[in-house]
């Protein structure tokens, strides 16, 4: 749910010019361990929020945290955060393991997912020699890119690419309609095979229990273009476990290089070298920008962000074979794209021009199209076209028409990072500062307390030097140096 592929949760935040990109997160393991032995100040990894397998009583942790790095770690150290999905956080070490840590046995998916790791940070187990340079994860499932720009997924079998086809999806029907229907074929063992416009892929799926916040008002429900997967009771985790699918290596077509990945509520983005998005998983609501309500895309998908937005059935009229203009919009949407978010059930990116396109559910506001319909495919966001965007973040359901973030604690401060959670936002500065606003039941806010905010509030984090924020669904991670 995070700027620069990081992710899960619906909204946007985006960093306007003048935010830096962190070139030291690109540097390759050998490279920071340089750094370490030429006397770079140590690093740490601060945590607040709701992480239930860390505090006793899975007490909320309402101010910033150290995690500390297991003995058996020796030596290793802290690269980057990664947020992390349903109560359990992530983050990368310098060798380029995939730590994970902070759910509980009774998470059911998101405990499996996870790794089954609870108070402290292990490495999942993903191959020996494999070493992790970016992660996300969604609701229940994760996404990582090794330093060969291979990616690896796992977690909810329908977020996780199979390739397999086995049933179809009216292009008029409802959903209601078509769950029937593939129902049907799928107890007369019925395999379809569809184009690659209708492909669909029906897999199990689950619910992972946490917070009742989180499933939303029977009014928002009954007001959703496509319903929700049902949420089953709390299960076993024998029986979460059949639902999950083990880690495995997403193919791509011959020669692409994947830089970046987002993970949504069940759908994931992968970002190439060249500025290509690939998308795969649930596209119910148009999250997956192939203008359509597709149920879900069993492999990677190439996304046409740049030529959906110049020939979209939405520009003006004026606009259509009219060379000049098109030629002027062209430019202003750029040529390829160079960061991307998912939101809960939403996605955005940020094109190589700073131009900003969203598509998916838009109930809230979320696509920031000035209204709530859903967005099929991606969009320019023509409220903010003048302003170059460098980065961007999505969360759960964040509502608004996009504006700038006016308030008095941020004047003449650039954000030079931002992430959202599920109904969260963190930002860090210029000058190193975190902050936080929005939602704060679980202390994601790093306040001390459990009070929402509704603008940026600094958070304290004593002398440490904040050098990246990721969000997870109800907690905030962030990468600092050490005073000593």
């Amino acid at each position: 749910m995070n700027g620069r592929g990081g992710g899960g949760g619906g909204g946007v935040g985006v960093v306007g010019a003048g935010g830096e990109e962190q070139m030291e997160m690109e540097e390759d393991g050998a490279g920071l361990r340089a750094r370490v032995a030429a006397g770079r100040k140590e690093r740490v990894v601060l945590m607040w929020g709701y992480l239930p397998g860390v505090s006793p009583q899975r007490s909320p942790l309402l101010g910033p945290v150290p995690v500390r790095l297991p003995a058996a770690a020796g030596g290793d150290g802290w690269r980057d955060v990664c947020g992390g999905g349903c109560g359990f956080a992530m983050a990368i070490s310098e060798s380029g393991k995939l730590l994970t840590w902070g759910s509980a046995d009774d998470m059911g998916q998101s405990y499996v997912t996870a790794g089954k790791h609870e108070e402290t940070p292990e490495a999942f187990p993903l191959p020996s020699d494999v070493a992790i340079v970016r992660a996300d994860a969604g609701w229940a499932h994760c996404v990582a890119i090794t330093d060969e720009g291979d990616v690896y997924t796992w977690g909810w079998k329908e977020c996780v690419p199979t390739g397999r086809v086995i049933s179809d999806q009216s292009s008029g029907g409802t959903l209601e309609k078509d769950e029937r229907q593939s129902a049907i074929a799928a107890d007369q063992g019925n395999s379809i095979t569809v184009s690659p416009r209708s492909q669909v892929s029906r897999t199990s799926s689950g619910a992972a229990s946490g917070p009742s916040e989180s499933r939303g008002t029977d009014d928002s429900t009954k007001r959703r273009r496509l319903s929700s997967t049902k949420h089953a009771p709390e299960s076993s985790t024998s029986s979460d476990e059949n639902l999950s699918a083990p880690p495995c290596v997403v193919t791509f077509n011959t020669g692409v290089k994947i830089m970046a990945v987002a993970a949504g509520g069940r759908h994931t983005l992968a970002l190439s070298d060249l500025g290509q998005v690939w998308g795969w998983g649930y596209g119910g609501e148009g999250q997956l920008g192939l203008g359509s309500r597709i149920r879900t895309v069993s492999s990677p998908h190439p996304i046409p962000c740049i030529e959906s937005a110049l020939y979209s059935k939405d520009r003006p009229a004026a606009m259509k074979g009219n060379k000049s203009a098109e030629a002027q919009i062209s430019k202003v949407m750029g040529n390829c794209v160079k960061a991307i978010a998912c939101g809960g059930r939403h996605s955005a990116v940020v094109t190589d021009s700073g131009a900003l396109l969203t598509f998916g559910w838009g109930l809230y506001g979320q696509c920031g199209q000035g209204n709530t319909d859903d967005v099929l495919s991606p969009t320019c966001v023509s409220s903010i076209l003048g302003v170059k965007m460098q980065d961007i973040g999505a969360g759960l359901w964040h509502t608004t028409v996009p504006k700038l973030v006016d308030a008095s604690s941020l004047e003449n401060k650039n954000a030079r990072a931002v992430s959202c959670g599920a109904r969260h936002s963190a930002i860090i500065t210029d000058e190193g500062e975190v902050f936080c606003w929005g939602w704060n039941k679980y202390g994601q806010l790093g306040l001390g307390d459990s009070m929402d905010r509704n603008v940026p509030c600094s958070v304290p984090v004593d002398a440490y030097h904040p050098l990246n924020v990721s969000c997870g669904w109800w907690h905030t991670l962030v990468l600092a140096e050490s005073p000593t």
